[in-house]
């Protein structure tokens, strides 16, 4: 199968499971299937480096079902050598997990511009591969700018980014930041709750911004079931998935002080994933614990580590 087939079978796929679940009606006590799968986001374990080719091996071997692209990678790649690429993919049954978005939209206006104006030689290895999901996060305060002026900056700036991802057939999805170590370490808190963001994505405007949900920040928001099950699967571009330590409460939470998902049952990863499923989220669920003693580990041992409590907290579903 060469690109063009690969990227026509995904789309006619994607068709077929938007039209069934938009026009066909689940039988009476039916459980919705988990479309989302486990995504190998490498950089999030910790300092660990691998190719993409070596990536795409390792998320073979350890079983998750997508990777990151790299758009460094794909760029250098010929038509022939793309073609095979996805070809390999689909074969292994991997999809593409995402990039982080490549705009300074939290600085000065001038390296705002900058950087705005090279997005779409940086995205274009994306749309070139069919991947489509890009993700940012939002600091939760600031020293110089209030609420509402940061509010009016994020939105226009990422408004200005989402139409050059939109032009590209490219989503992106934004995640809060949600400890209270977090937003009260500024002179003016930001937005760390979903309903906040939620109220900025509305503002952006833009039918390509979702949401990239973190069950970290999730829980320290005291954010809830309902609200998940409140949101289409299209709100959602993708998923971190982590646990907290136990024994700390909501005032001591430090965002880099995390746990694998499923380790310690703090935070309800069960109920998180099956809103998830409920609402026929389809996308990438990457592992994000921002663990020192996993960041110590070989490779290969904080992978094992890593593929055994996403399945962990898959079957708890």
């Amino acid at each position: 199968m060469d690109r063009r087939q690969f990227l026509a079978a995904t789309a006619a796929a994607t068709a077929v499971v938007a039209a069934s679940h938009g026009t066909m009606a689940q039988a009476p006590g039916a459980v919705p299937a988990r479309k989302f799968y486990s995504n190998l986001a490498l950089g999030l374990l910790g300092p660990f480096h691998a190719t993409f080719p070596q990536t795409m091996d390792l998320a073979v071997r350890y079983g998750f079902g997508g990777v990151d692209p790299n758009a460094r990678y794909l760029a250098s790649c010929s038509d022939a050598a793309l073609e095979e690429l996805t070809g390999r993919m689909h074969a292994q049954h991997l999809g593409f997990g995402t990039m982080n978005l490549p705009v300074d939209f939290r600085g000065g206006e001038s390296s705002f511009s900058d950087s705005l104006a090279q997005l779409p030689a940086a995205i274009a290895p994306l749309q070139r591969a069919g991947a489509a999901r890009l993700i940012t996060w939002l600091i939760p305060t600031s020293n110089e700018l209030t609420y509402l002026q940061n509010f009016r900056q994020t939105a226009e700036r990422l408004r200005q980014s989402a139409l050059v991802l939109d032009a590209h057939g490219l989503r992106l999805g934004l995640e809060y930041v949600a400890p209270r170590t977090s937003w009260t370490r500024g002179r003016y808190p930001f937005l760390h709750t979903m309903a906040e963001l939620r109220e900025l994505i509305a503002a952006i405007g833009c039918p390509n911004v979702g949401i990239c949900l973190d069950s970290w920040h999730w829980f320290n928001a005291r954010d809830t079931v309902q609200q998940i099950l409140d949101l289409r699967a299209s709100d959602v571009v993708a998923v971190h998935l982590n646990d907290a330590p136990a024994g700390l409460t909501f005032d001591t939470y430090r965002d880099g002080q995390r746990e694998l998902p499923a380790a310690t049952g703090v935070i309800p990863i069960a109920s998180f994933l099956d809103a998830l499923r409920q609402i026929g989220y389809d996308g990438p669920v990457s592992a994000e614990p921002n663990n020192a003693a996993l960041r110590q580990m070989s490779m290969e041992a904080a992978l094992t580590a890593t593929t055994a409590a996403v399945k962990k907290a898959f079957g708890e579903m």
